[in-house]
């Protein structure tokens, strides 16, 4: 089921598996988790095991049966690298995005190593965004390494939840930053100055910046509905997006 989507950085979500399992730290308060427990209840099919790891092969064909190009977020609701899913699906999946070059699938996952061994025997299709999941610096840093060494038409970073200050860190073969703090009711706060020194390094390394959200906690330190919280850095709106038409055919740096 391909549906329209409130975040900010795509237009629609693809989800040819469903349900996922914890990892790492920025997956503590997963909010996939949760509306895959209210899909379930609510009888929609593909959530009848709730997030317990589901292939849906029949939404494979759905993005080739739109023709208005489209921003794609594959598996908003799972993650494609999962260790339980075979490299015959992702070989599907892979096959679906090419059949539809009219769009721009974006892939995310906190399963880089994965990701990087899957792409060292298959090319990533043209049309896809390569991105890994970075909170912190223990367990989100070491997946930019893997990351860096696919060559993808872009590579991006998504930033949220933003749990700690990053540090210098070294965006090489990087397209895209994204940033953001955690929502929902057990959601935990994100610090300006965090947010600005990634700004900061996306300004002097030539990546793209895109702030998504302060989330649950205002840049004042209170805690509020993040639509309240809104998503100015410094009184400003961050939109920056890769410049795609220079990327195409780039190879990993």
């Amino acid at each position: 089921m391909s549906t329209k989507t409130s975040i900010e950085w795509t237009e629609q979500t693809w989800n040819p598996t469903v349900g996922c399992s914890k990892i790492s730290p920025g997956c503590a308060h997963c909010y996939a988790e949760v509306m895959a427990r209210r899909l379930q209840a609510m009888g929609v099919k593909g959530y009848e095991d709730g997030f317990r790891l589901t292939l849906v092969p029949a939404r494979l064909v759905e993005p080739g049966k739109r023709k208005r190009p489209t921003v794609y977020f594959v598996n908003s609701m799972s993650d494609l690298f999962h260790e339980d899913i075979p490299d015959s699906y992702l070989l599907q999946v892979m096959e679906a995005i090419r059949q539809a070059p009219q769009h721009t699938f974006q892939i995310l996952t906190k399963r880089a190593e994965r990701m990087a061994e899957f792409f060292r025997e298959n090319q990533p299709p043209p049309n896809a965004w390569l991105g890994v999941t970075v909170e912190n610096r223990a367990h989100g840093l070491p997946r930019l390494l893997a990351l860096r060494s696919i060559p993808a038409a872009v590579r991006f970073v998504s930033v949220e939840p933003l749990l700690e200050d990053l540090g210098e860190v070294d965006l090489t073969g990087m397209h895209w930053v994204i940033v953001g703090g955690e929502s929902g009711p057990k959601a935990r706060p994100m610090q300006r100055d965090w947010v600005l020194n990634i700004q900061r390094l996306c300004d002097g390394q030539g990546v793209a910046f895109f702030f998504k959200q302060w989330g649950g906690w205002g840049v004042d330190g209170k805690k509020r509905g993040k639509r309240q919280n809104g998503r100015l850095l410094n009184g400003r709106t961050w939109d920056a997006v890769p410049r795609v038409e220079k990327r195409q055919h780039e190879c990993a740096v």
